[in-house]
């Protein structure tokens, strides 16, 4: 729970409950506004309704990525070089990783790095047979944390992959911080980066609030999550699903809203929401071409390289380490 301070009284939570979720949620329901972490989205269930999502018409990002990694496979594979071992951060189907490792030169491994435990073991089961030649190593760990990589890392070039724009879920700072500890785990290596781009509110308004539901049931989930770790009782039917794009900030932000006057019990502690209260689960921050490039100055990449789809809603970037000063 390094970085979470539970609230006065929770340090005496019988011991299931003290888990960085229960500290998280209860940090964050405590504060105003009342936000929860993003990546406890993805606990089993999270992960297989994201999945779900992915495959939306309306959601465009993963199929204009893949599409992108396939089309431009041989440029991207030159700028990579070969021999290299590939680590993912936030791993999450492995269809991105299979289309890049496809156009690799002899690639040393894989390395998919996740905070779903289950679900890591099951995509790399899937990868196994896919590619039983390929040593694959998953790393169930929070990549915005400190962590080790596997043996199969020692003494081979480390190339990074962090497609779907992750990124966007970090605030500036955030992604600075996690771009300079991605530099020092890569050791010289480069970083082949997903990220959104700034586009016309409509397009991302239709995105987050797909017709068929799914992403309404993916942010409630976090409240499903808590039931069923925590003992909670949020009522899933009293919370309302609301994602907007704010421009000043350039994000998509994702709330659940209470939809009357209620009562929640978390952990032993009773939380009183207003009608129309908000808790803020999530941010999805849109980049111009510039900004990337910016940001990856701040960080110490420099970008040479970059793709983009036709319509310009979607970009991979190569970031390679600058050359010390």
């Amino acid at each position: 729970m390094s970085g979470l301070r539970l609230p006065a009284g929770a340090a005496s939570l019988p011991v299931q409950y003290r888990s960085e979720f229960a500290a998280a949620l209860l940090s964050g329901l405590s504060a105003r506004p009342r936000s929860i972490p993003c990546k406890f989205f993805y606990d089993r269930y999270g992960s297989v309704l994201f999945e779900w999502i992915c495959t939306l018409p309306e959601y465009y990002p993963t199929r204009t990525e893949t599409a992108l990694l396939r089309d431009r496979s041989g440029e991207i594979a030159r700028a990579v070089g070969p021999d290299a071992t590939l680590i993912e951060f936030g791993a999450g189907a492995p269809w991105k990783a299979e289309v890049v490792l496809d156009a690799l030169e002899r690639p040393r491994g894989y390395v998919p790095i996740d905070i779903s435990g289950e679900h890591l073991r099951a995509m790399t089961e899937q990868l196994k047979r896919k590619r039983p030649e390929l040593p694959v190593e998953p790393v169930v760990a929070d990549f915005n944390k400190p962590f080790s990589l596997p043996a199969i890392c020692e003494g081979s070039r480390r190339v990074g992959f962090f497609p779907g724009s992750t990124i966007g879920n970090l605030d500036r700072q955030e992604a600075i911080s996690f771009l300079r500890r991605a530099a020092l785990l890569l050791q010289g290596g480069g970083l082949l980066i997903g990220v959104d781009l700034v586009k016309k509110p409509a397009i991302l308004h239709a995105a987050y609030n797909d017709s068929a539901g799914v992403t309404e049931a993916f942010n409630k989930n976090i409240l499903a999550r808590a039931n069923r770790e925590l003992g909670a009782d949020f009522h899933l039917d009293r919370f309302g699903h609301y994602a907007f794009y704010n421009p000043a900030e350039q994000r998509i932000e994702m709330h659940l809203v209470s939809l009357a006057d209620q009562k929640v019990s978390v952990c032993g502690h009773s939380f009183a929401f207003a009608e129309g209260e908000a808790i803020h689960t999530e941010n999805s921050h849109k980049y111009t071409l510039d900004g990337v490039r910016t940001l990856a100055e701040e960080s110490g990449f420099r970008a040479p390289s970059v793709w983009c789809d036709p319509d310009r809603l979607f970009s991979v970037h190569w970031l390679e380490p600058k050359a010390p000063a």
